[in-house]
């Protein structure tokens, strides 16, 4: 019995250290894949648009200011885009300044547009949390969402936010092709890095095939930490 019990230990060691590693190399590798986007972004987007409004610049005559005005404008509305999206890819302004429930909005609408899959959210919680829980939250569900546009094959997707006194409750569920039952999968990177993000939280997160078609991935975390619960 003694054998058994510390074999188990061990082996439950050895998960979480080949998790722990896994989760570490996620993140180093969406790092990469940001820093990439955005340095390609800064090159090909705003570099293009300001050396093209340098050479407006260059030969605009005060005499033809009026009639060169819009093209300068123009121009400059594309960096100002540019800028944006880029400052939006490194970490969405809606979420510091509106909280959870708004960014998850946003992120539904831009995801939606971006890739033509239909999502749908609902919401009965439209309260601020913690930064870490709603940066968490937040990254849980954008890093569900471009899984299931990416790999799926599903036209429809669902993500749903609630909260009672104690937790809040985060599912993000689609109609693609969900797992095949039976069959042992070994967890992607993002969702051992969704998994970790939930844990950290205090929290659990659990994925299922939905009845008809489709994954469940259901995420409950304490509305504050341990501590903060506890203080009147």
């Amino acid at each position: 019995m003694a054998i058994t019990i510390t074999r188990r230990a061990f082996d439950q060691l050895e998960w979480q250290a080949s998790e722990l590693a896994r989760v570490s190399w996620h993140f180093l590798k969406s790092q990469e894949v940001t820093a990439r986007r955005f340095s390609h972004e800064m090159h090909d987007e705003l570099g293009q648009s300001l050396t093209g409004l340098r050479g407006l610049l260059k030969q605009l005559h005060p005499e033809r200011l009026n009639e060169q005005r819009p093209q300068l404008i123009e121009v400059l509305d594309e960096s100002l885009g540019t800028v944006r999206e880029l400052s939006q890819l490194l970490r969405p302004v809606i979420l510091d300044d509106f909280g959870l429930d708004a960014a998850l909005r946003w992120l539904v609408e831009r995801l939606s547009q971006r890739t033509g899959l239909a999502i749908h959210y609902d919401s009965t919680f439209n309260e601020r949390l913690d930064e870490e829980r709603e940066t968490h939250l937040f990254r849980i569900a954008q890093e569900a969402l471009t899984n299931i546009a990416r790999h799926a094959e599903a036209t429809d997707a669902h993500v749903t936010l609630s909260a009672d006194a104690a937790q809040v409750r985060l599912i993000i569920e689609d109609n693609g092709r969900g797992l095949t039952p039976g069959i042992r999968h070994a967890p992607s990177l993002g969702m051992v890095g969704m998994r970790a993000r939930a844990r950290h939280l205090h929290g659990d997160l659990r994925v299922s095939n939905r009845d008809g078609g489709g994954v469940r991935i259901d995420v409950v975390v304490p509305r504050a930490a341990p501590y903060e619960a506890d203080t009147p």
